[in-house]
C-alpha cells in the first residue's frame, strides 16, 4: 500500500469528518483525499478572522473547488481572549483554541463525529503550541498517523496534482509580531497590506517581520538581490513606509519559517 493510499484509507474510517482547512499544502491534500474517500460526509471549513493573510480565503475557496471538496467558512474571534492577545509564548494555543472550540459547535451541529487537521511530522518538531490545544479537543492528524513529512506532503500532492503543491509556506499574521507585544486588529492589518504588496512586487515567499516602527522583510534567499535593485527596493520602501513604518530593513538571511519564535531552552 502508497502512503496515499494509506492516508485515504484512514480518513475513510473515520466515516465522516470536518478538515480544518486554510487551504495550504497540507490541509489540502488531507482535504483531496478527505473527498475522494467520503464525497459529501467530507466538509472543509476555513476560519476568519483579522489574523488571516489577504488573499488567503480566495486562495483556500478556489482550492476547494478544485479538490472537489464542500467549503464552509466560519468566523473565530481570538481577537476577544485575553491570552491571545497578550501574545505571550503560548499565543497559538489560544488561537487553536478558539478554532477548536468553533468547529467543535460546527461538528455538534452537523453531525461530524471527528474535526481533522494538516499537521504533519514536521510539526512534532516544532515550536507548535497549538497541538496542545487539539490534544484537548480530541482532533486527529491523519499526516502524523501515517508519518508523513512536509516533503512527503508536497511530493504527494503534486502526483496527485493538487494545485497548492509548490504553495509557499503560510501562518497567522501575528506571527509577525515578537512575543509579549500586544496584539492589535490594526498592527495586522497593516502587516496584512504589507505582505500584499511585496507579493504584487512578485515575492511568493514573503514575510514582514514588525519591530515597534521597524518593519524586517524576509523573501527567499534568492529574491534577497531582487528586492535590493533601484525600483524594486524604492516601491517597497515607499509602500511600507506609506503604511506608517518608519525604517523598512531587509533581512539578509532570507526568510525563515517561525524565526520569531522562542529559541529553545
Amino acid at each position: 500500500m502508497t502512503r496515499i493510499e494509506e492516508l485515504e484509507t484512514r480518513i475513510r474510517s473515520l466515516g465522516s469528518c470536518i478538515v480544518a482547512f486554510s487551504g495550504g499544502v497540507d490541509s489540502s491534500l488531507v482535504a483531496a483525499l478527505a473527498a475522494r474517500a467520503l464525497g459529501d460526509r467530507a466538509l472543509a471549513v476555513t476560519a476568519v478572522s483579522p489574523a488571516l493573510a489577504t488573499g488567503e480565503l480566495d486562495g483556500a475557496r478556489e482550492v476547494a473547488w478544485a479538490i472537489g471538496i464542500r467549503h464552509e467558512t466560519i468566523t473565530t474571534a481570538e481577537l476577544e481572549r485575553a491570552g491571545y492577545r497578550a501574545n505571550d509564548r503560548d499565543r497559538c494555543y489560544h488561537c487553536k483554541s478558539e478554532l477548536y472550540d468553533v468547529l467543535a459547535r460546527v461538528a455538534e451541529e452537523d453531525d461530524f463525529p471527528v474535526v481533522v487537521s494538516g499537521a504533519n511530522m514536521d510539526d512534532l518538531g516544532d515550536f507548535r503550541p497549538g497541538l496542545a490545544a487539539a490534544a484537548e479537543h480530541g482532533v486527529r492528524h491523519p499526516l502524523v498517523e501515517v508519518a508523513m513529512s512536509k516533503s512527503d506532503v508536497r511530493e504527494a500532492s503534486r502526483e496527485l496534482a493538487i494545485p497548492t503543491w509548490d504553495k509557499p509556506a503560510s501562518a497567522c499574521l501575528a506571527s509577525r509580531i515578537p512575543f509579549g507585544v500586544t496584539i492589535k486588529v490594526e498592527e495586522l492589518s497593516k502587516i496584512g497590506r504589507a505582505e500584499r504588496l511585496l507579493k504584487d512586487l512578485g515575492f511568493r515567499q514573503c514575510r514582514v517581520r514588525v519591530h515597534e516602527d521597524v518593519a524586517r522583510i524576509e523573501v527567499d534567499v534568492a529574491d534577497v538581490a531582487r528586492l535590493a535593485e533601484p525600483g524594486i527596493r524604492e516601491q517597497a520602501v515607499e509602500g511600507l513606509r506609506s503604511l506608517g513604518y518608519r525604517y523598512v530593513t531587509l533581512d539578509l538571511e532570507g526568510f525563515r519559517s517561525g524565526s520569531m519564535n522562542p529559541e529553545p531552552s
